[in-house]
């Protein structure tokens, strides 16, 4: 499956500006994965593009309208990675890809919460922070810390580089995800929100 055709099922299913910025920061950050453990940049990409493709349009059959859907045209193993990018679903991750993708998209939706809160939002972003923010319960209360923690244990990866990673797939895109530095005068009004109920 190409890049386009990826995007063509997004746009079909989703709408919502919020999730389709959401999409886009877990491709980012999939396909820097993907350059980073010698995997294919456009499977994974993809996958990362798709997994909440089908939350917006069909929100309790999520995600299992996209996943069937991928599976009708032979993705197999874009298919189970998003079959299974929710650890409480119970869908075994037995590939790299299956484990990146439960490994990347809370802590993906997580980072950009630090950054939005943030005059410099990107800029400047170190993994400290973002570290100290999942200690605070009360800050984007509805990620769940357990998953964030499994992510990293299975890519074998200490969390504060995981985050740091994160950080940097991310910076060279901060303009196309509206996360660059605004005045202190500025308000942000922004829709690029955590989508923590679509998992």
């Amino acid at each position: 499956m190409t890049r386009e055709e990826a995007s063509q099922i997004l746009h079909q299913y989703t709408k919502s500006e919020s999730l389709l910025r959401h999409a886009r920061t877990v491709e980012l950050v999939m396909r820097a994965y993907a350059h980073k453990l010698n995997q294919d940049p456009e499977l994974w990409g993809n996958t990362g593009l798709l997994h909440d493709a089908d939350y917006e349009a069909f929100p309790d059959r999520h995600p299992h309208v996209v996943v069937e859907l991928l599976r009708e045209r032979g993705e197999e193993e874009m298919a189970h990675a998003i079959s299974g990018h929710y650890s409480h679903w119970g869908v075994p991750h037995n590939s790299l890809l299956d484990k990146a993708l439960l490994g990347c998209d809370e802590i993906t939706g997580f980072v950009v919460a630090c950054a939005q809160v943030r005059p410099q939002r990107l800029s400047g972003l170190e993994a400290k922070s973002v570290l100290k923010k999942l200690k605070q319960a009360s800050f984007a209360a509805s990620v769940d810390r357990g998953e964030v923690r499994l992510g990293a244990e299975l890519l074998q990866v200490d969390l504060g580089a995981h985050i740091d990673f994160i950080i940097q797939a991310l910076q060279p895109h901060a303009e196309e995800l509206q996360l660059t530095p605004v005045s202190s005068e500025a308000s942000y009004q922004g829709n690029f929100k955590y989508q923590s109920d679509s998992r």
